[in-house]
C-alpha cells in the first residue's frame, strides 16, 4: 500500500486526479451491477407465462396483482402500465404501451455513458501528465545547473511514465466494464421490448372475434350466390 502511495506522489498532481476518476469509475460501475444484474434481474419468460395465462383468462385484477408484487422491476412496472388500460380500446392500449416504454427505458441506460466518459478522461489525464513530465525534462535541459540537470531530467521522465501507466490503469478496466454493462443494458431493453410488444399484441388481439365459418361464409349469404355468375350484358336493338 505504502508503495502505491508513493508511485501515486511520485506522479503528481495529474496522478491523484486520475486515483479520483478511477474511484469515481468503481463506485459507478458497482452501482450499475448491483442494479443492472441484482435489482432489475428477474425471470422474464416465467413473468410473461403467468401474466399472458392471467389475460386469456380475463382475469386482469390478478395480473395487477402480480405486478405490483414484483415493483420495482422494469419489466413488471410497464405490464402493469399496458394492464391498467385493457379495458379500453385499442388507440390508448398503444399509447399505455409508448408511455410505458417512455418511463421505463431510461431506467435501464441511465449513468452508463458516463463510464465510457471516465475512461476517457483518464487517458487524456495520463496524456496530460506525460506532457507535464517532458516539459519539466526540457526545463532541466534547457535552464538547470549541471549539478541539478540529471535529478530534475530523471524527475520529468518519471513523471510522465506514472501518469501513463495510471492513465491506462483506470482507463482499461473503466473500458472493460462499460462494455460488460453496456451489453447488459441492451439485453434487458431488448427483453422488455419484446415482452411489452407481446401484451400490447395480445390485449389488442383479444377484441377481435375468433375466425369460424360463421365469420368467414355467414350463412345469411346463401349457398346459390356463392360462386355465380352475372348474366351477360343483353345487346341494345338498333
Amino acid at each position: 500500500m505504502s508503495d502505491m502511495i508513493k508511485f501515486i506522489n511520485d506522479s503528481g498532481v495529474v496522478g491523484w486526479c486520475i486515483m479520483l476518476v478511477g474511484i469515481g469509475s468503481l463506485a459507478l460501475a458497482w452501482e450499475r451491477i448491483q442494479v443492472l444484474f441484482f435489482r432489475f434481474g428477474m425471470n422474464s419468460e416465467d413473468f410473461m407465462t403467468k401474466i399472458q395465462t392471467l389475460v386469456l383468462s380475463k382475469k386482469t385484477e390478478e395480473a395487477l396483482t402480480l405486478c405490483n408484487q414484483l415493483k420495482g422491476k422494469p419489466l413488471a412496472d410497464a405490464f402493469k402500465r399496458i394492464l391498467e388500460k385493457s379495458d379500453r380500446d385499442d388507440d390508448a392500449i398503444f399509447q399505455a404501451h409508448d408511455i410505458a416504454m417512455s418511463e421505463t427505458i431510461p431506467k435501464l441506460t441511465k449513468r452508463i455513458h458516463y463510464l465510457s466518459m471516465l475512461a476517457n478522461v483518464a487517458t487524456l489525464m495520463g496524456l496530460l501528465g506525460t506532457i507535464h513530465g517532458l516539459i519539466i525534462s526540457f526545463q532541466a535541459v534547457a535552464q538547470a545547473d549541471p549539478m541539478q540537470k540529471q535529478a530534475m531530467l530523471a524527475n520529468g521522465i518519471s513523471v510522465s511514465m506514472y501518469t501513463t501507466a495510471l492513465g491506462l490503469v483506470v482507463a482499461i478496466p473503466a473500458m472493460v466494464l462499460y462494455s460488460f454493462l453496456f451489453s447488459r443494458q441492451n439485453q434487458l431493453v431488448e427483453i422488455l421490448t419484446e415482452m411489452c410488444g407481446k401484451l400490447t399484441e395480445l390485449l389488442t388481439g383479444s377484441h377481435v372475434p375468433n375466425l369460424n365459418r360463421q365469420n368467414i361464409f355467414p350463412d345469411h349469404l346463401g349457398k346459390e350466390n356463392i360462386g355465380t355468375k352475372a348474366p351477360p350484358p343483353t345487346a341494345k336493338a338498333s
